[in-house]
């Protein structure tokens, strides 16, 4: 903590609540008072909000969460002066995964909305092959329709993957096009349990050994590698790394946004060999456009 402040970074609490127990204003303002003591206490800077509930338009918790994030703020900002309160969304504002939220309330509320631009790859079919974490267009398609909105792109920060997925492919076509398994997922057709995610620290250890090297689709502007497992099954592996994140940095640059960001920066090699410095360094500067 000393540390952070010492190099001018503010650290944050994280604040998850459910929503159902936020109804009330009563039971908002005490939560909203525990979370400023805690922070007083620990010396923090603010708070993120990370609620990725599901929430429908005609749901008493469609307001109550705007009212949250609103109460939250201003009771952040009386009580330490300069604090920080941010609020996490999806990479789109399309009602992902049932999140219909106020979203242009919420931003006019906090002070910045954390725009999660990644596991934009839908699982549920019919789609039926492996594709990006956070394809190029996509992603700025989303930031595109939060502007849409009304909202200040300054009120916007883009978050980028260091993080891809490895999917195993039922069959995989000689135009790397890996097909996926109908695997049944609370009621749904589901890709998700054909998959896992991997840190760009394990892709970097394992891209040089596939089968195929490092390839890169254009389309999507992701990078993406194929190698077969020891029971002869073939997986491909997307991911970003320096170049796909560098693209979308100056994209946020150039549209006016806050800032960007990843999750999570642990995803890195810390190691201090010359290959893991080298590889680590590029992701930290890739986000400087």
């Amino acid at each position: 903590m000393c540390y952070a402040h010492a190099k001018g970074a503010r650290v944050v609490l994280k604040g998850v609540v459910p929503l159902k127990d936020m109804l009330e204003p009563a039971a908002r303002g005490l939560w909203i008072t525990q979370q400023v003591e805690l922070a007083k206490k620990q010396y923090m800077d603010g708070i993120n909000m990370d609620i990725e509930e599901a929430v429908s338009r005609s749901s008493p918790e469609y307001d109550a969460l705007t009212d949250l994030v609103k109460e939250t703020a201003d009771a952040f900002h009386s009580a330490i002066p300069g604090s920080q309160v941010t609020f996490d969304v999806a990479w789109s504002p399309e009602c992902i995964d049932q999140r219909c939220y106020n979203y242009s309330g919420i931003a006019d509320a906090c002070d910045f909305m954390f725009v999660m631009s990644y596991d934009e790859d839908s699982p549920v079919w019919p789609r039926r092959a492996a594709r990006a974490n956070a394809p190029y267009n996509q992603t700025l398609t989303g930031y595109e329709d939060y502007i849409n909105m009304g909202i200040d792109p300054k009120k916007l920060v883009m978050g980028v993957p260091w993080y891809g997925y490895d999917y195993t492919c039922l069959n995989l076509s000689k135009d790397h096009i890996c097909f996926l398994s109908k695997i049944p997922f609370h009621g749904d057709l589901c890709s998700d349990s054909a998959r896992f995610q991997v840190s760009y620290k394990v892709v970097m250890k394992q891209v040089n050994s596939s089968v195929s090297g490092r390839l890169w689709d254009e389309e999507q502007k992701a990078p993406y590698y194929e190698y077969k497992d020891a029971l002869g099954h073939f997986h491909q592996v997307w991911y970003d790394d320096p170049w796909s994140i560098s693209l979308k940095a100056a994209y946020a640059q150039e549209r006016g946004l806050r800032g960007i960001g990843m999750w999570n920066a642990n995803c890195l090699d810390y190691s201090r060999t010359p290959v893991a410095e080298q590889q680590t360094e590029a992701m930290w500067q890739a986000l400087i456009p």
